[in-house]
């Protein structure tokens, strides 16, 4: 990332723009040189924003056929060193799992955006949505491990992208960023920082020869050997060796290597995983959400603590790995929790699976294209008062 052209071209400031276009600046941000996409609402604008500002800081911006080839062509980017991204929205990411999973088996650095829509098939092109929950984790087939995390403003989308630049690069495994066409297509004021005030995380990169022979083992997470650096390298979503090369008989080798995909994400799930929580302390009802039903759950939330009901406020910044743990914890103290989502219910079945039996589960869910309210949301919470 060369700072100077980012302080010229983009001075520190509060910038009023959509979150797809956060979206697009957070990566530029974060250091992407690489977009390859196909348009599709409702994330047509981050395409949009990247093919006019990736040439202005050195990248490139291809408009591919259609979503498969928008993701193969990171993939290839990607290991020739570029920092690569792509956007797209539920039938999109449809279509772009068996490469999710080719980069997951072939621990290789991407972002992936997903501006969910209404479904399924084509549903609601225009709308928003919250209804691949289930398919960030489980959308490729096999034992993979996924890291997928969700803004719920347009500030944060800048951030979390960046986020997720840096979690890819440090993982080497491809981040899948869940946003929705409410908050991608909302308008709110952000700031952008000065370049030195962002953290930037680069891929780890093989030294020597040495540590070249090894790209898929040695270390738990191992050096990424790029393209057209000298460094002889297989690359294969067949099962293989540490060395590369394709081995899918032996049981071992494929234990091994599977278990240490995961392994790389359950040891480091402490810094992965983040949430947000206001008043916790004394919640005896809790409001659990994420992404663009957030602001009206905490809205809800403060409505009713000004009535004196002792409400708390859990969000998910990381949607997977799920924050188990805590909400574990949270549910000895609380006698309901109430989960609004768009959708029919899919964030809730995560939940109940680490509360007590006796915790009330409430599922707050709207579907349509129409946000929930606060109101709503309320309403909830007053049910159980």
């Amino acid at each position: 990332m060369n700072r100077s052209v980012l302080r010229k071209l983009y001075p520190k400031g509060n910038y009023f723009m959509q979150g797809d276009e956060a979206i697009a600046y957070g990566a530029i941000f974060a250091g992407c040189k690489f977009y390859a996409g196909y348009p599709i609402t409702p994330a047509s604008e981050i395409a949009e924003t990247m093919a006019r500002e990736l040439p202005k800081v050195g990248g490139y911006y291809v408009q591919m056929e259609d979503e498969i080839g928008s993701i193969a062509a990171i993939i290839g980017a990607s290991w020739t060193g570029l920092k690569s991204m792509t956007a797209t929205s539920g039938p999109g990411f449809s279509l772009m799992q068996e490469n999710i999973g080719y980069a997951i088996m072939t621990e290789t650095p991407i972002v992936v955006v997903d501006v969910q829509r209404s479904g399924p098939s084509t549903g609601q092109a225009t709308k928003g949505a919250q209804g691949d929950f289930f398919q960030a984790r489980w959308g490729t087939h096999g034992d993979h491990p996924a890291i997928a995390i969700s803004p719920s403003s347009v500030e944060e989308c800048f951030w979390t992208t960046i986020d997720a630049f840096n979690l890819s690069e440090k993982f080497r495994m491809p981040i899948i960023i869940l946003a929705d066409g409410i908050i991608g297509h909302m308008r709110e004021q952000i700031r952008i920082p000065d370049p030195e005030e962002v953290e930037v995380i680069e891929r780890r990169l093989p030294q020597n020869e040495e540590e070249a022979k090894l790209p898929f083992g040695g270390d738990l997470i191992p050096p990424m050997p790029i393209f057209g650096r000298g460094y002889f390298t297989h690359v294969t979503g067949s099962t293989h060796k540490e060395t590369g090369m394709r081995d899918v008989y032996t049981p071992s080798v494929h234990d091994k290597l599977v278990r240490r995909l995961h392994e790389k994400i359950e040891k480091h799930k402490k810094e992965i995983v983040k949430w947000e929580e206001k008043f916790t302390d004394d919640a005896e009802i809790l409001v659990v959400s994420w992404g663009v039903s957030a602001k009206p759950s905490l809205c809800a939330v403060l409505r009713a603590r000004s009535e004196g009901i002792k409400a708390g406020f859990f969000r998910l910044k990381t949607v997977h790995p799920f924050p188990s743990e805590r909400i574990s914890k949270l549910s000895k103290k609380v006698r309901a929790i109430i989960v609004p989502e768009m959708n029919l219910g899919q964030l809730i079945i995560e939940v109940q699976r680490f509360v007590n039996d006796d915790v009330r589960l409430i599922g707050v869910n709207k579907i349509g294209g129409v946000p929930i309210t606060s109101e709503e949301v309320y309403n909830a919470i007053k049910e159980v008062v």
